[in-house]
C-alpha cells in the first residue's frame, strides 16, 4: 500500500464527520436525497442501472446478424461464425463497495476520502433503488456488511450507518471484498468501487470482475496527494501503521503525484472498467453526473 500521510492532532480521538454542517447535526438523509436528486437531475432512467442484459447463448451466425455481437472465442475454436444472444434483465442489481480503510480517512482538509466516499454512494443507492434497482452496501475495510441487494430504504440506511465513521487504524480489504462480490453476484450487476486505490489487490481485482459486471471505479484523492503541501513541518502518522514521523509541507503523500491518470487507471479502462478520479477539494457533484450520463447504457466489461 502507498504510504499516506496525515497530520496528527489532539483532538482526532474519535469519528468525524465533514461538511456541509447538516452532516453535524445528524440530517444525514436530507442531506443525501438532495444529493441524489442532484445527481439525478435531467438524466435518463438508465443512469445506474447498466444495459439490463446478461448473456444467454450463443448461436450460429445468420446474415443481417450484427457484428459486434460475434462470439469471437468460440469462432475462433470451431471455425465457425456464432453470435451471442443476451437476456433482458427487470432489475440490475447495484453494488456499493466503500472503501472504508484508514488511508480513506487521512485528509489535509476537514473533507476526508472517506468522507466524500460515503456521500456518494448514499447518493448512487438511493438513485438505483428509486429506479428499481436492489442495491447493496459492502465495506471494502475489515468491517462487517452484508451482500445482498435490497429495494428498501431502510435497508440502505442501515447499511450505510456502520461506514459513516473514520477509523484511523483500519486495514484494507478492498481486492478480497471484489473477488468475493464477482463470485457472489450471480447475475451480470453494477460495481462502484469507491476508493483511492492504494490496496495493491484492488486493481487486478477490478479486471477480473469486469469481465462480467459492469464495473465503475470513482478514484477519491485529497489535495496533498497531487503535489505540495503549502505548510512548513509538521508531525505526522502514517495511516496503515501508525508510525510517526516529522514532514515537511513540499513533499508529496504519494509518489503518483501528477494530474494525469496514471498506467494503472489507464489499464482499468482498458479492462473494461469506467474509472473517474475526483478531487476531495474541488466539486464533484457535476463532473460526476456528467460521468455517469455519458457511460450511460454501455455495458462495460461485459459482452
Amino acid at each position: 500500500c502507498d504510504a499516506c500521510m496525515m497530520p496528527e492532532s489532539p483532538r482526532d480521538n474519535g469519528p468525524r464527520l465533514g461538511p456541509p454542517e447538516e452532516l453535524a447535526r445528524g440530517d444525514f438523509e436530507m442531506v443525501i436525497r438532495r444529493l441524489a436528486d442532484d445527481l439525478a437531475f435531467g438524466t435518463d432512467t438508465s443512469l445506474f442501472t447498466g444495459s439490463g442484459l446478461e448473456y444467454a447463448q450463443s448461436r450460429p451466425y445468420e446474415p443481417g446478424d450484427p457484428i459486434k455481437q460475434i462470439d469471437w472465442r468460440l469462432t475462433a475454436r470451431t471455425q465457425q461464425t456464432y453470435v451471442k444472444e443476451y437476456e433482458a434483465l427487470k432489475r440490475t442489481a447495484v453494488y456499493l463497495l466503500i472503501d472504508t480503510s484508514a488511508s480513506m480517512a487521512a485528509t489535509s482538509i476537514p473533507l476526508s476520502k472517506h468522507d466524500l466516499a460515503v456521500w456518494m454512494a448514499s447518493a448512487i443507492g438511493l438513485v438505483a433503488q428509486r429506479r428499481l434497482s436492489p442495491c447493496a452496501v459492502i465495506s471494502g475495510g475489515e468491517r462487517t456488511t452484508r451482500f445482498q441487494p435490497s429495494l428498501l430504504r431502510s435497508d440502505l440506511w442501515h447499511a450505510l450507518e456502520p461506514l459513516r465513521s473514520n477509523e484511523h487504524a483500519e486495514g484494507t480489504n478492498l481486492g478480497e471484498r471484489l473477488e468475493e462480490l464477482a463470485v457472489r453476484a450471480r447475475r451480470a450487476s453494477v460495481i462502484v468501487v469507491l476508493s483511492d486505490l492504494h490496496d495493491p489487490t484492488a486493481q487486478p481485482a477490478i479486471r477480473h470482475a469486469a469481465q462480467r459486471h459492469d464495473v465503475i471505479v470513482l478514484q477519491l484523492r485529497d489535495p496533498a496527494e497531487r503535489g505540495n503541501l503549502k505548510a512548513g513541518f509538521f508531525r505526522g502518522r502514517e495511516a496503515e501503521s501508525g508510525t510517526t514521523f516529522i514532514g515537511h509541507g513540499r513533499l508529496q503523500w504519494n509518489t503518483n503525484a501528477g494530474n494525469e491518470p496514471d498506467e494503472a487507471a489507464l489499464a482499468l479502462a482498458r479492462s473494461g472498467a469506467s474509472w473517474l478520479r475526483l478531487d476531495t477539494d474541488q466539486p464533484f457533484l457535476s463532473p460526476l453526473r456528467h460521468f455517469l450520463t455519458r457511460r450511460s447504457g454501455t455495458t462495460g466489461g461485459r459482452g
